[in-house]
């Protein structure tokens, strides 16, 4: 544990790549495989669910430190973050312990799960008088499900290819399906990670492979060249998915490597031909047009599907490769080769739950942009361009080829800052999290401010800077952390999506919300309206 700590905090550190990876590597190859296999689990984005509820660890953590709950809820308050919090607190260490990563998931960790709270609190007691500082910090992010690293999937595959001296290619195949949680990790499973290349290649089971990812077109789309070199297709807004047919048994995973089978029974249901492996996109499908991604985190967030909410938000495989035939991997297949075998094996199954995405046939590319005005009107979010000479590479690689997505420009709309929040980490100090209002234009009404979306990005550290200035300045109501403010800052809000929300008082949900920019340049009477986001959704499809 103490070992993962120091490496959490070298990590967290520094923003330099050759620093982060130097990190890595020497403690991989410090570390015992069933600690590595663990490091590897976590550092590449696995997630086990809650082990101990938040409750509990404060209760706990008062309990030990003598401290009232008024002064941890301020200590919490200017801190930021839980478990920096909790650390802080605890009285100092009796002792030191040097147990391995492996050993406090699998024998002191991961068996806390449903114990009783008297048994919880006296293990945590334990542990917290054996550990410094960092150790409980990491601790308490692992139990409370809330770890989080500054290091990329993509570093940890290096680091363990130049260490076993493995192309980093063949890593991240092998590690595909790793953070899914199914199965712990392990140090045999580690050593088949880091094997030599010509061991352990081969997919096993309903291991899907490395999603490959695209590139944002941001140049004239006639720098492509010949238009004919080139497949166009819708590029949709839902779930990047995989299925596997292997064994006689189907799996489909998300593009974030979690096992969704269950979720989505009609796409799971999909016979292919054993060998197959289908990439595309999942989707609601309503009246011969995709639904809003709204309709589909109706489905997403549903442990237990309902025949009513089945008929009513049909989910669907949007297929636009072919990864795997016939139990061969055809990946270093050209685009135009994939392309041919997918429509054979989509037309064969006969199932409506499996869709070919249809390719854009235009002759040029001022008659392409026209067809890409239509996107919205489509339920789409504008084009993807693939290569015919493409093949089917790992990440966001040009390699092997490309692939350009050639989106919209993002939904904008001026809104008003109406409530902000405290970040979290080093941003515990600064009001960074903000709620923006539109307002309403009922002409039976008084004109108010309506809420509609929160965002935190967007902005530079200067810029936080000014408008935390501004909070402290025109707090008016406080409901604990939130602070209410008078309205006085108009902000560009960008989105990807908009539609009609039943849940959301505004009656409507933004996607992928964020500040473009501050407009000094307006009064907050210039803002936009409620009327104006409605109307989004009626041409959004």
């Amino acid at each position: 544990m103490r070992k993962f700590a120091c490496l959490y905090n070298e990590l967290d550190a520094t923003t330099a790549t050759t620093r982060k990876l130097d990190a890595l590597e020497k403690y991989f190859s410090a570390n015992e495989p069933g600690n590595a296999a663990w490091a590897v689990y976590f550092l590449a984005g696995g997630k086990p669910r809650q082990i101990v509820s938040t409750k509990l660890l404060r209760q706990f953590s008062t309990e030990m430190s003598g401290l009232p709950e008024w002064l941890f809820d301020e200590c919490y308050l200017a801190v930021g973050d839980l478990a920096e919090t909790i650390a802080h607190i605890l009285p100092p260490p009796e002792y030191e312990t040097d147990i391995g990563l492996a050993v406090w998931m699998e024998e002191r960790i991961l068996p806390l799960r449903g114990d009783k709270p008297e048994k919880i609190r006296a293990a945590l007691f334990d542990y917290w008088r054996g550990l410094d500082s960092q150790s409980r910090f990491l601790l308490i992010k692992l139990i409370s499900g809330g770890f989080r690293v500054g290091v990329s999937k993509l570093l940890v595959i290096r680091a363990l290819g130049e260490l076993s001296g493995t192309d980093h290619k063949v890593i991240a195949q092998r590690m595909m399906g790793w953070t899914d949680g199914a199965v712990l990790p392990s140090a045999e499973s580690y050593q088949k990670l880091i094997a030599p290349a010509s061991e352990h290649n081969a997919v096993e089971g309903g291991q899907p492979y490395p999603f490959f990812l695209s590139h944002p077109l941001q140049t004239d789309p006639h720098t492509l060249g010949d238009i004919r070199s080139w497949h166009a297709e819708w590029k949709y807004d839902g779930i990047r998915a995989q299925l596997v047919q292997r064994g006689g048994r189907r799996y489909l995973w998300s593009r974030g490597e979690d096992l969704i089978t269950d979720r989505f029974p009609e796409i799971s249901g999909i016979s292919l031909p054993d060998g197959t492996v289908i990439d595309g996109e999942i989707l609601v499908w309503k009246n011969g047009a995709p639904g809003s991604f709204a309709d589909l985190q109706r489905r997403i967030g549903r442990k237990m599907l309902s025949s009513g909410i089945l008929d009513e938000f049909p989910a669907v495989l949007i297929a636009f490769d072919l990864l795997e035939l016939g139990g061969r991997d055809i990946r270093g297949f050209v685009q135009l080769e994939r392309r041919a075998s997918l429509e054979e094996i989509v037309q064969g199954t006969g199932n409506s739950a499996l869709m070919l995405s249809p390719l854009i046939d235009a002759p040029d590319w001022q008659m392409l942009e026209v067809l890409r005005s239509s996107s919205r009107a489509r339920g789409v979010e504008g084009l993807m361009l693939k290569s015919i000479n493409a093949q089917y590479g790992v990440g966001r690689t040009k390699e092997g080829g490309v692939w350009w997505k050639w989106k919209l420009d993002p939904y904008t709309v001026d809104a008003v800052l109406v409530y902000a929040q405290r970040g979290h980490g080093r941003r515990a100090s600064l009001y960074t999290d903000y709620t923006f209002a539109v307002w309403s234009d009922a002409p039976s009404r008084e004109r108010k401010l309506v809420p509609f979306a929160k965002a935190y990005s967007g902005l530079t550290d200067r810029e936080i800077a000014q408008v935390d200035a501004i909070i402290r300045k025109t707090t008016i109501e406080k409901f604990g952390p939130v602070r209410g403010v008078t309205p006085t800052m108009v902000f560009e809000i960008g989105f990807e999506g908009i539609a009609r929300s039943s849940r959301h008082k505004s009656g409507v949900a933004v996607r992928f919300p964020r500040m473009l920019r501050m407009r000094n340049d307006k009064k907050i009477d210039e803002a936009d309206t409620l009327d104006t986001l409605k109307a989004m959704t009626r041409n959004h499809g």
